[in-house]
């Protein structure tokens, strides 16, 4: 069994609590992980990943045994630790900002 963590917004969605435990027929891949999580889970097509092309979404990352494997082709072998259920795969979404302008985001003395 695969583990996978969702961030909030995710969850609340999907009408989930906590950590999702989906059965995957391997190989432990993103792609196949992702697949059962949108079988189980339709509300959460094309929130994760494009629906089209089936690539992630800009602004979310995936995680496992401290490693970022957000740039992973979607293909790659997961970590064993994730295949066995040691460890989860985390799904993150990720935040980006920045100032209006430069003079707004200048360091004060």
């Amino acid at each position: 069994m695969i583990r996978v963590v969702l961030p909030t917004h995710l969850r609340r969605l999907a009408l989930l609590d906590g950590e999702i435990g989906l059965e995957v027929q391997a190989p432990y891949t993103q792609s196949s992980v992702l697949d059962a999580l949108e079988a189980r889970y339709p509300m959460l097509r094309g929130t994760i990943r494009d629906h089209v092309t089936q690539r992630r979404r800009p602004f979310v990352r995936f995680f496992a045994c401290e490693q970022d494997l957000s740039h992973e082709a979607p293909d790659a072998l997961l970590p064993g630790a994730v295949a066995s259920g040691a460890e989860p795969l985390v799904v993150v979404g990720a935040i980006a900002g920045g100032c209006a302008s430069e003079s707004a985001c200048a360091v004060k003395p």
